[in-house]
């Protein structure tokens, strides 16, 4: 029997990347997934949408008023498959690329580990033995996640292994997750719902995995821009009132509480980041100089499943 899978996107003002993606989607092996997609476009100005249902006619494109952004989009697009009872969701960012067999490995580890989330590797687009945002850990002397930048394909476990969060760039949810769990938080976490939501799963006692046979290769993050030279109202109004911007100090807050390992941990870990943040002026610990990283299969090796 075919599985049952539908993706899920939102999108906004990247008619070219995102007609990338969709390129990309049509080669994947399909022999045994029957695959729908649905993008959610949400105000895009760009032609994204009369593009995507041109040329990928069989792709659902639902329009978005301008004021969902990454959260909700998701949501609505996650709602729109649920109504037609697929077995997995596949909640995917636009910037991405993928291997033709990457969701097969996918399906078949969330099969054979019942209660799965699972991801694949995260790599590069433009150094593609690269990881990129895979199987961060948590460090409350950091200040909270901390993000790899040395590891490589070659410096994974070989098999899949277990994990405590899972960056949202891909990620394949059993269709029940929402029924039991609900949706991504989008009142708190206008833009950033991934942070909080697969640590709120593995709360509910789901297990997060990554498969590394699975590849994704991704758009490089942008540089963000220093809130030092900003106009100082609009300083204010990013660091106190704007929970879609990426500096915004009470997003930053509760993404410690909730999507931390606890909220004791998460507590300590935002004071140590704020620390960090006020004596050298680094926006994260994910964002400080590269330190001696051991391989990841190393760092996992406890957490490596079995394959039978």
């Amino acid at each position: 029997m075919r599985t049952k899978v539908a993706i899920v996107a939102p999108i906004h003002n990247r008619r070219e990347i995102t007609l990338q993606c969709l390129r990309s989607l049509e080669r994947l092996d399909r022999e045994m997934i029957d695959l729908a997609i649905y993008i959610v476009d949400d105000g895009s100005a760009d032609g994204s949408y009369e593009a995507i249902r041109s040329q990928f006619p069989h792709v659902m494109v639902i329009k978005g008023n301008g004021e969902l952004w990454y959260t909700e989009g998701t949501n609505v697009a996650i709602r729109a498959a649920l109504e037609h009872h697929p077995d997995y969701v596949l909640a995917i960012n636009d910037d991405s690329v993928f291997d033709p067999q990457f969701l097969n490995y996918l399906v078949e580890t969330a099969g054979r580990h019942p209660r799965s989330v699972v991801g694949p590797l995260l790599l590069l687009w433009d150094e593609p033995h690269k990881l990129f945002q895979t199987a961060p850990v948590w460090s409350t002397v950091d200040g909270g996640w901390r993000h790899w930048r040395e590891q490589t394909v070659w410096t994974v476990p070989s098999a899949a292994w277990e994990v405590d969060l899972i960056v949202g760039n891909c990620v394949l949810y059993p269709a029940s997750v929402f029924a039991e769990c609900g949706f991504m938080d989008s009142r708190r976490f206008p833009n950033f719902g991934d942070a909080e939501f697969t640590p709120r799963l593995k709360r509910a006692g789901y297990r997060l995995i990554i498969d590394p046979r699975s590849r994704v290769f991704c758009q490089p993050n942008e540089i963000r821009r220093q809130l030092r030279g900003v106009n100082p109202f609009r300083a204010v109004k990013n660091l106190l009132f704007d929970r879609k911007h990426p500096s915004n100090l009470t997003r930053l807050f509760l993404s410690h509480i909730s999507g931390g390992p606890s909220v004791l941990k998460g507590t300590a870990a935002w004071f140590v980041f704020i620390g960090n943040a006020l004596l050298t002026r680094s926006r994260s610990a994910a964002e400080k100089p590269a330190r001696p990283e051991p391989p990841l299969y190393e760092v996992f090796a406890p957490y490596v499943l079995n394959r039978e």
